[in-house]
């Protein structure tokens, strides 16, 4: 049987996923260091909102509050060993949500890195981060999720690591990776290279490519570079750059910016766009409005992204060093 996302990747060639979660929440009360997966159950009135307010602006896919639900980040909060009920509670608000839209909406189940180095960096051993994924993924799918949606990756053997666990509980996934240290991941993985993670799996990805790192036109610079090996791209870029303004972190992207920044995306062959830190569900609604006017143009070049949606923080990769080795881990950080 078909998956829900390849299936309306099939019939409707750009599907719009949703915007950030830490930082509209921020908006509605979350304090600096509070875990967004605590409120699952202080709050859950507020994130099913935020949900809502996706699917109202036209978001074919929303993905949990499940981002940094794993043991070794829940452990700093003291819920280490309730791995399997938080992400359960994240699937059934995201998947209640979904199934009251009227329309086939897409619930993907967020995994983040798990915040440690792996080995040799670091003391996390491969296997035992297979175990946490698991885990998660396991809670993820008990609450009903469609798809696993691996998400701001840094080191090859956590991007396989969270693979592993999703194909071994069966279920289809798509991968990102965060690019934004000179246009590679932290851990140092140009995008030309970054499917290699997945070398050699029984399931290949859903779809693959970038999520989070800098601003829009950084994503779309990216996104020219990435090689998926078949699957379909994956483009979730930051909705602008982030000031601190009096106490606040605000993100200097426009609905207008992200709209064009979505026509672009459609225009390089991205299948699968959305938005990251930053965006709002009012952003989304401009991006909803851009995939169902836009018809697609010839490939951009990277003038005409910086012309179209603003200056890059980085240079592209293609203007740096050939891509370096990636061996450990990274530290996780927050999602949007």
């Amino acid at each position: 049987m078909t998956d829900l996302l390849s299936r309306l990747l099939a019939e409707k060639g750009v599907l719009l996923a949703d915007g950030a979660t830490g930082t509209n929440l921020f908006e509605v009360g979350l304090e600096s260091g509070e875990a967004p997966e605590m409120w699952l159950e202080t709050h859950p009135d507020r994130i099913e909102a935020l949900h809502q307010a996706f699917v109202d602006n036209g978001a074919d896919i929303i993905l949990t509050c499940s981002f940094g639900a794993n043991r070794h980040r829940l452990k700093l909060h003291q819920a280490e060993d309730r791995v399997h009920e938080i992400n359960r509670i994240a699937a059934e608000l995201a998947r209640s949500v979904a199934d009251r839209a009227g329309r086939p909406v897409v619930v993907a189940g967020s995994v983040g890195p798990t915040g440690e180095l792996l080995v040799p960096l670091g003391a996390l051993i491969y296997e035992d981060a297979v175990t946490a994924f698991r885990e998660q993924v396991e809670g993820l799918k008990a609450g009903g999720v469609d798809v696993i949606w691996i998400e701001t990756m840094s080191a090859a053997d956590e991007v396989r690591a969270a693979a592993e666990a999703a194909i071994a509980c069966g279920m289809p996934y798509t991968v990102t990776g965060s690019f934004d240290s000179a246009g590679r991941t932290m851990m140092g993985i140009h995008p030309k290279e970054f499917y290699k993670a997945l070398d050699g799996l029984s399931e290949a990805p859903l779809a693959i490519g970038a999520n989070c790192g800098v601003g829009a036109s950084d994503m779309l610079a990216t996104g020219l570079e990435f090689e998926t090996a078949g699957a379909s791209l994956l483009l979730k870029a930051n909705c602008g750059i982030p000031r601190f303004v009096e106490g606040k972190t605000v993100y200097s992207g426009t609905p207008e910016q992200m709209a064009e920044y979505t026509r672009l995306s459609i225009d390089l062959g991205a299948q699968i766009i959305g938005g990251c830190c930053g965006t709002s569900p009012h952003h989304l609604g401009a991006m909803r409005a851009a995939i169902d006017t836009h018809h697609r143009r010839e490939r951009p070049t990277v003038e005409a992204i910086v012309a179209a949606v603003g200056p890059l923080v980085n240079k592209p990769a293609s203007e740096l060093a050939e891509p370096r080795a990636s061996t450990g881990g990274r530290r996780g950080r927050a999602r949007d």
